[in-house]
């Protein structure tokens, strides 16, 4: 005997709908290199940026330095290989380890585990609705020109590293990040120049047999006189314009 079975009953509107369709076996699915999780640091060189901040509030000046690493993460968009320039590591050099600084060098790992994870924007963005009890923290200009006034030093900070992320392009002035077509045709562009760079291909250089009579000769290497007076820096001084200047923070004697 055959079983009779009722059609499905639908009350509601039907505003739509879709063939399920069976993905091929050979196609790859696409990684968005923004959200990659990176679980460890690869062996080699990265780019980084070194920046210098000076925070002011009521209890004095503050100096502090702070290194951003940038590595190549690599995926796929609509079945295309591309890549960017992300960035992924956040620290305070050495000779900061004072106790006004062991909270900064916190911060920055824990960027650093946010930005590996992918959702470091949002990290960023947190940490600038930090607010503390000391009053306000005063560092940087806004676009109009304006001195910026910050809730707290950690706030500050984290502005600080919102302006080198957008001077570098992963950025926008929003401080939300670029597009993703954006950013690898930044990379892309950044890419061909350093591959055009002598220091970056030792192949790239003068064609043999070119007349080099009229190439200049490297200028002397300038003698080291001192050590930075700075306990934050401590960098090499050089004579320059007949002044003791340091290399690093471009400290100098004469003033």
């Amino acid at each position: 005997m055959t079983k009779k079975t009722r059609p499905t009953r639908i009350d509601q509107p039907i505003v739509g709908w879709s063939v399920f369709r069976q993905a091929p076996a050979n196609e790859v699915a696409d990684v968005d290199p923004l959200s990659l999780r990176i679980d460890r640091r690869e062996d080699g060189s990265w780019e980084s940026v070194t920046t210098k901040i000076t925070l002011t509030s009521a209890s004095g000046t503050k100096t502090i330095y702070f290194v951003i690493g940038f590595g190549v993460v690599c995926g796929r968009q609509q079945g295309r290989p591309l890549c960017i320039e992300r960035p992924l590591e956040f620290f305070v050099p050495a000779g900061q380890t004072a106790a006004e600084h062991q909270w900064v060098s916190a911060t920055m790992r824990t960027l650093s585990l946010a930005a590996r994870g992918g959702f470091l924007v949002k990290a960023l963005a947190d940490l600038r609705k930090v607010s503390w009890d000391r009053g306000p923290v005063w560092y940087g200009r806004s676009r109009a020109g304006k001195g910026m006034v910050h809730d707290s030093e950690v706030a500050a900070i984290a502005w600080a590293i919102q302006q080198e992320l957008t001077k570098r392009g992963f950025l926008d002035e929003r401080g939300n990040e670029r597009p993703l077509a954006v950013l690898a045709e930044h990379y892309a562009r950044t890419r061909q120049y350093r591959d055009a760079l002598p220091l970056d291909n030792p192949h790239v250089g003068p064609e043999p047999g070119a007349d080099t009579a009229d190439a200049q000769p490297a200028p002397a290497p300038l003698p080291i006189v001192d050590r930075c007076p700075d306990a934050s820096c401590r960098g090499e001084m050089v004579m320059k314009d007949g002044c003791p200047t340091c290399l690093d923070c471009g400290y100098s004697k004469c003033g």
